[in-house]
């Protein structure tokens, strides 16, 4: 069997490969950490649960996406004036796909490739800078336990930077309905904590994963929307892969 190292996108035997992950680190020599692929999630690995995935399963999936995004481009010919959209990812893979996928849409948008863990620091400066009407705070979470503690901040591995993150964001602009739409979070995130701290939509009400897309078109919908209109995640669920098990909010109004 073919040695698994950092960078290797793998599989979990355990869990049928149903994820496609990247190896982010070997701990020590067993434990392995990893990050989605094509979903917002962080998880820990027996090394010898792990299985290499074929180049071409993971073109496969790769080519999937990007037929959506076609798709929604060929509905989308019309262009409209959208509202700017400031997008911080902590992967710098997802940061990449999502500045294609804006640019596809025609959507006004800056998206960075800033940790979850720095978000909170540079989230004010950055919206001094940009003036966004829209902030995206994403990247990947998990629970360490998924069966309880869902009101324990110390049982996810990055919603508190993303807590921080949106409070500072609320700290440069308060009024959650006119002037600074926010959507937070990642794979089972800490939603309700989120929404506390001032996000407008956030995941995962039912801890569950989402889709890298679930984030950018939520911020779409926002953009493209008419900037008197008040957008429901009732407007938004059907786009979703989970709906609002997935996405969840106070709603929002560009």
């Amino acid at each position: 069997m073919k040695k698994i190292k950092k960078g290797d996108i793998v599989g979990r035997i355990s869990y049928n490969k149903d994820i496609f992950f990247v190896v982010k680190d070997i701990k020590d020599k067993k434990n392995v950490l990893l990050e989605g692929v094509f979903v917002r999630i962080i998880a820990d690995s027996d090394i010898n649960d792990l299985e290499l995935i074929n180049s071409k399963e993971v073109y496969k999936k790769e080519n999937k996406i990007e037929q959506e995004i076609t798709k929604e481009e060929n509905r989308n010919e019309i262009k409209t004036v959208t509202g700017k959209i400031l997008h911080l990812d902590g992967d710098k893979r997802y940061s990449e796909k999502s500045s294609k996928y804006y640019q596809k849409m025609g959507i006004n948008a800056v998206v960075k490739n800033i940790s979850e863990k720095r978000q909170p620091q540079m989230v004010y400066d950055m919206l001094v800078y940009y003036r966004p009407d829209i902030l995206v705070i994403t990247g990947h979470d998990g629970m360490f336990n998924k069966e309880r503690e869902f009101y324990n901040i110390y049982n996810y591995r990055n919603s508190k930077y993303f807590i921080e993150t949106v409070k500072e964001a609320r700290r440069f602009e308060k009024d959650y309905y006119t002037d600074l739409m926010i959507f937070a979070g990642a794979c089972q995130s800490y939603f309700e904590a989120l929404i506390q701290a001032g996000a407008n939509f956030a995941s995962s009400p039912a801890r569950i994963l989402i889709d890298i897309m679930d984030p950018l078109k939520v911020a779409r919908k926002i953009a493209t929307t008419d900037e008197f209109d008040y957008i429901r995640i009732e407007d938004i669920e059907k786009e979703l892969r989970d709906g609002r098990r997935g996405i969840g909010g106070i709603g929002a109004k560009r």
